[in-house]
């Protein structure tokens, strides 16, 4: 009798399953003047300069000298250390992002202060809505659009206090909101202490913000 052994079958090739290789994102074409976006601002490089979008329009400063550096610095301790004395809010320094509705997507101030009552409007990535407080320190490459563009945005936009520092002029002018103007309070040297309707209990010496420059 004759024994037939069956050999144990084997498993059916199995089929190479058929993936489309994946296909390379689109290049990112920077959007034509007036059409800017934040998101469109989101892709732009890290790379020293500082960026803004107002009324749809791209705007570049490059890196702040050392003497800028210095005075805001100064500037930063000196509101720090009485926002933080008296728990009024938050002082931040830039680089910050400061959405002002659809007008400025974004702008990214020298300082900001937002009062305690108001800091919902600090988000993970950027503050979304108008600060309290706004110091801009002026340069030869910002001072045109700081006292002109920026200037009636802050207005408009309802910030109530608006701050220029010049380095220059050893000066500090502030401004404050009447409706939806700025009005001058007033015009402060180094010898002089500066006054705040938003901080009215800060006491200023002005020499202070300079002491670097005038050593």
């Amino acid at each position: 009798m004759t024994t037939i052994t069956r050999s144990a079958a084997r498993p059916a090739p199995a089929r190479e399953a058929l993936v489309a290789a994946p296909r390379p994102a689109p290049a990112w074409t920077p959007p034509p003047a007036g059409a800017w976006t934040y998101e469109d601002y989101a892709r732009l490089p890290d790379n020293g300069f500082r960026y803004e979008v107002i009324d749809g329009g791209l705007l570049m400063s490059p890196a702040p000298l050392m003497g800028h550096q210095m005075i805001s610095a100064a500037l930063l301790a000196a509101l720090r250390s009485h926002v933080r004395r008296h728990r009024l809010g938050l002082v931040v320094a830039a680089p910050v992002d400061v959405q002002l509705g659809d007008r400025a997507t974004p702008v990214q101030p020298d300082l900001v202060f937002v009062a305690r009552e108001r800091l919902a409007i600090v988000g993970r990535e950027r503050i979304e809505g108008p600060p309290d407080l706004v110091v801009e320190i002026l340069s030869p490459a910002t001072a045109a659009r700081d006292r002109g563009l920026k200037f009636d945005l802050y207005a408009a936009s309802g910030v109530r206090e608006y701050w220029l520092v010049d380095p220059d002029e050893l000066s500090l002018e502030v401004y404050v909101l009447r409706g939806r103007a700025y009005a001058p309070l007033g015009l402060y040297r180094p010898d002089e202490t500066a006054a705040s309707e938003v901080l009215p209990d800060l006491k200023l010496k002005v020499k202070a913000v300079f002491e670097d420059r005038l050593a």
